[in-house]
């Protein structure tokens, strides 16, 4: 199945001075065909050329077309100046309450500042 939506995030740097990677707590509030929360935690690095790759758990929580219940996404993602690659996917077992035993991926796209998500899962 398929739906889309929109979400706003705010990212809050954190403060690892022994780590050469930058580290951010994710708040996302989801609406569309996802209604709730998703919290976690980013990890980051950028190199002087400019390419950059990231490493995310988020824990979402709240509704899936109506289902409510909760699940973890992995992201994954790679960036240059002239391409980018973006995974994120539904840990498998993760799911609980009537979100129990769901499989999926999420896609995100970003237009002038502004989320979209499109999201295709198996429950």
């Amino acid at each position: 199945m398929q739906l889309s939506g929109s979400f706003e995030i705010t990212l809050e740097p954190q403060q690892d001075e022994q780590s050469p990677a930058g580290r951010m707590l994710i708040n996302k509030q989801y609406s569309g065909g996802l209604e709730g929360v998703g919290i976690g935690q980013m990890l980051s690095k950028r190199t002087e050329a400019g390419a950059s790759v990231y490493a995310a758990i988020e824990e979402f929580e709240g509704k899936v077309n109506g289902k409510q219940g909760s699940f973890s996404l992995f992201h994954t993602g790679q960036m240059s100046a002239s391409s980018q690659e973006l995974n994120i996917m539904i840990v498998e077992g993760s799911g609980s309450g009537a979100l129990e035993g769901i499989t999926g991926t999420l896609a995100i796209t970003q237009s002038g500042g502004a989320h979209a998500y499109t999201f295709e899962y198996s429950l």
